[in-house]
């Protein structure tokens, strides 16, 4: 099992703590949001970031775009 990485992504007038895992082949994303944690699932840790950061519909790409570079692979 790997470490957990925490990271804060950061957009205009907003921000997210998010936590990332890779477990079993999978990453595991969880973020902060309004109304509670939010999950995501995936191949890769970007998509799982991405699944886990929608209840911040219209800033999911801003945000996105803080995710560090060592992340951002396919």
């Amino acid at each position: 099992m790997s470490p957990v990485r925490t990271m804060r992504l950061v957009g205009t007038g907003l921000w997210a703590d998010v936590r990332l895992m890779h477990l079993n082949g999978r990453w595991v994303a969880s973020a902060d949001t309004p109304g509670g944690p939010s999950l995501g699932l995936g191949w890769f840790p970007v998509d799982a970031l991405a699944e886990a950061l929608e209840p911040f519909d219209g800033y999911v790409e801003e945000l996105m775009a803080t995710v560090p570079e060592d992340l951002r692979w396919r």
